[in-house]
């Protein structure tokens, strides 16, 4: 994805597939990302580029071992 707002438009978009073919689980998987991406754009509402899952993973658990940086 090119932008946050295409990528989030997209996850709505394919949401409703989901739903309507009765996929729960698609759904349910689309549902916590967008809910991801919504807070991700909240926290960061200058950024337009699309985040990787990594940098949103790290903006809700910035205590995650992986997201820790250390200065030496």
């Amino acid at each position: 994805m090119e932008s946050i707002d295409a990528h989030i438009a997209q996850d709505r978009s394919e949401l409703e597939k989901a739903r309507s073919a009765g996929d729960t689980a698609k759904a349910a998987h689309l549902e916590q990302e967008l809910k991801d991406l919504e807070t991700y754009k909240a926290h960061h509402p200058d950024q337009t580029a699309d985040p990787t899952p990594l940098e949103v993973y790290c903006d809700l658990n910035p205590q995650s071992p992986e997201c820790l940086v250390y200065d030496d």
